[in-house]
């Protein structure tokens, strides 16, 4: 499933299936990586963003799918998280990459902070 004004598209790199979404307006290929960090940023401002796909560490695990990015860890340091706790910003991170689970995204580790923690 794709976010409203997307158009998904499938290549093949190197034999493996390649996933870029074009984002509207934009005009642009986007990977999950990127629309991730992106959406994150446009959202909460992060002091910190590091958005590392781990994909790679579980192949033959469930919910792999070689050449698409299936795990991602996010770190992030952000005023938005200032007096939530863990589910609370939890929630909030998923709640924003609600777009990229229903699009396979299968495992998100979430670390979250804010400044001065």
């Amino acid at each position: 499933m794709l976010a409203q004004g997307t158009v998904g598209f499938a290549y093949k790199l190197r034999g493996l299936p390649l996933h870029l979404h074009y984002i509207g307006t934009l005009g642009i290929l986007m990977n999950t990586v990127d629309r991730i960090r992106g959406q994150l940023t446009a959202s909460l401002s992060p002091e910190q963003i590091e958005v590392i796909d781990e994909s790679g560490k579980h192949v033959g695990h469930k919910g792999a799918i070689p050449g698409k990015t299936t795990h991602v860890r996010v770190r992030i340091i952000s005023d938005v998280f200032r007096g939530k706790n863990r589910i609370e910003r939890h929630r909030i991170v998923n709640d924003l990459l609600a777009g990229e689970i229903a699009d396979g995204l299968h495992a998100l580790a979430i670390e979250t902070r804010a400044p001065g923690e």
